[in-house]
């Protein structure tokens, strides 16, 4: 079972070229992180997972999303317990956060599996399309939120709103994904 997982920062106003750093695993969970703040105003960031047949609940993160802070925030409270419920392997990005020493020696501690990931292929994690369903959600939204007090609320509607059959069907997509990889040697392919 596949379980992906990941941070977006969603800016107040949503920009054509919003950004996301999502990854994947065989039996996984995937984490990423985007730092970036649209148009220059403030936003939200927010942490989520999802695997195949169900996903975790989104978690909203103030500031920086600093290593130390991915220990203790995500990892121990949400992720390591969520892969040792469901029996999963971690796959995440290697995001600075991600591979730090405090987080890598935690996982092993844990024993948690955690799925070696390509750098810079974030084209090839399903959460990708995950996040861009749940961006198209809220420019849906009526009102669309204007500001960070209404966004958090639309974020939750709209993520527990996406069909777990999307999310089951793009992860079942990686064998594709993979393939289509390996024949444009590692380049850019059409997902």
């Amino acid at each position: 079972m596949l379980t992906f997982d990941g941070v977006w920062h969603f800016g107040e106003v949503f920009s054509s070229q919003m950004n996301s750093d999502f990854h994947c695993t065989g039996q996984m969970a995937d984490v990423n992180i985007v730092d970036r703040v649209a148009h220059g105003g403030g936003g939200v960031m927010v942490w989520a997972g999802v695997c195949y047949g169900q996903g975790t609940q989104v978690h909203f993160i103030d500031g920086i999303l600093n290593a130390q802070r991915y220990h203790d925030e995500i990892l121990r409270p949400i992720v390591v317990p969520y892969i040792h419920d469901h029996h999963l392997m971690l796959q995440h990005d290697n995001a600075w956060p991600h591979v730090a020493r405090i987080c890598t020696q935690f996982l092993e501690a844990e024993n948690i599996p955690v799925l070696a990931w390509p750098s810079k292929s974030p084209d090839m994690s399903p959460i990708e399309h995950v996040w861009d369903a749940l961006e198209w959600r809220i420019r849906q939204h009526v009102p669309v939120p204007t500001n960070n007090q209404q966004l958090p609320t639309a974020i939750e509607e709209k993520w527990t709103n996406i069909p777990q059959a999307t999310i089951n069907n793009l992860i079942s997509s990686m064998r594709r994904r993979c393939v289509a990889l390996r024949e444009a040697n590692g380049g850019h392919s059409r997902y």
